[in-house]
């Protein structure tokens, strides 16, 4: 996809975790306006917050834009399974994980296809026996595509669940990296069913994410839509596989930081666009964007309203090669609950970052200039303290107040 496309080098998920960033995706609001900013549980009551009724997704835009709308895999938005399931919140088509627990497995009993909740023949999650949830994703993915015609478009939502932190992979898979001496990482069975190499297994789950987005690419083509369908790839938080202290396989590459933190090795994501004879080939932006601007960037390409209140900006004009009229963002905001608190800014190249702020709502700010330290090592705060106050405002000014998800010294409860 990188070669035959566009790739954002400065694009940030919504969240340092999944349900919050998921939700950016979908309402185009960052963590500080969200209806959804952090986990199940990490709120001021403890129970789950889902997206309601109230909000506008951007599958109910394209839906009123007369699109055949599907979501595959995880959706994790409707803990309370109420009005947070995708067929109320403007897909036509859903089939996968309504709650995040569910998710965490690989070999599900039982599955959701629209609103109904149905078994998995054969499948026992905690032996990990049966069919592989990513081939169950793969297949009604590509059926969905079989389905579609020339006479109505297609929003596809794909959200792969591997490679998650349940290491496991069936056996045949592991082949390619079974003899490769590398160091033996053991993992234990417990909650999340792990298979013992975990290097091997990670490496294999990655490749078969690879491989069955090949197949997906290579279905458009069979079908004809290829040269009409904007393919858009990345990924919803930073990794949780490697150990920062003795990283093998580096998966967050030079930034700081891994999943749960503001660093960027916690958010700032790959993203790849791809649309033969429409995005350039094998070029990249710096353009700096985040999961919010997909709702508004897809509204301006189907020529429909979007809510006036959402945090996006299209980033069309990217896409096009068309930067000069490219709108920028003012700042990124993000927020989040769990391991004290944490907030963060990015505005052009400086990148302020906030830690502990349930338990000190004045902590010292840390400020960082990525144009020069990109890997977030060397705090500069003393150095340059009116962009220290800038920040702080923005930080301030940036969330809308919340009775759910508030940076009051209250009790918050563990999502495990």
């Amino acid at each position: 996809m990188a070669s035959e496309g566009l790739v954002f080098t400065n694009h940030y998920a919504g969240s340092a975790v999944c349900g919050p960033s998921r939700a950016s995706l979908m309402t185009g609001m960052h963590t500080g306006n969200s209806p959804v900013r952090e986990n199940p549980k990490w709120t001021h009551s403890g129970q789950p917050v889902d997206i309601s009724s109230a909000d506008v997704t951007v599958a109910e835009e394209l839906k009123r834009a007369n699109y055949n709308t599907g979501i595959i895999g995880k959706w994790g938005l409707a803990e309370n399974l109420d009005e947070g399931i995708p067929n109320l919140q403007g897909f036509d088509y859903f089939y996968g994980f309504n709650r995040h627990k569910n998710a965490h497995h690989y070999y599900p009993e039982n599955i959701w296809e629209n609103k109904n909740f149905i078994p998995v023949e054969g499948n026992l999650t905690q032996d990990k026996i049966g069919t592989y949830s990513q081939d169950l994703f793969t297949n009604k993915a590509l059926s969905f595509l079989d389905k579609q015609t020339s006479e109505k478009p297609f929003f596809l939502y794909l959200a792969y669940t591997i490679p998650h932190f349940e290491l496991t992979i069936p056996e045949d898979e592991k082949q390619q990296y079974s003899n490769l001496n590398w160091p033996l990482r053991k993992m234990k069975a417990a909650h999340y069913r792990h298979d013992e190499n975990g290097h091997v297994t990670y490496a294999a789950m990655v490749s078969r994410l690879d491989k069955d987005v090949g197949k997906i690419l290579e279905k458009l083509k069979t079908l004809g839509f290829d040269e009409n369908t904007l393919v858009i790839f990345t990924s919803d938080n930073g990794h949780e596989y490697d150990n920062l202290k003795e990283e093998f396989f580096n998966s967050n590459g030079e930034f700081r930081g891994k999943k749960r933190d503001l660093y960027d090795g916690g958010i700032r994501m790959p993203f790849v666009a791809r649309w033969p004879n429409t995005i350039k080939s094998d070029t990249t932006t710096d353009h700096v964007s985040a999961f919010w601007d997909v709702f508004p960037t897809l509204g301006d390409l189907v020529e429909t309203e979007i809510p006036a209140n959402i945090d996006g900006i299209s980033f069309l004009p990217t896409l096009l090669n068309n930067d000069e009229n490219q709108k920028e963002h003012e700042y990124l905001y993000w927020e989040f609950h769990e391991k004290g608190g944490r907030q963060a800014v990015r505005k052009g190249n400086w990148k302020a970052v906030k830690y502990n702020v349930l338990q000190q709502p004045n902590a010292a700010l840390e400020l960082y200039d990525l144009s020069k330290d990109i890997k977030e090592e060397h705090n500069i705060a003393k150095e340059y303290p009116q962009v220290v106050k800038e920040m702080e405002k923005i930080i301030r000014g940036a969330r809308t107040p919340s009775t759910v998800f508030t940076f009051k010294q209250e009790t918050y409860l563990s999502s495990k």
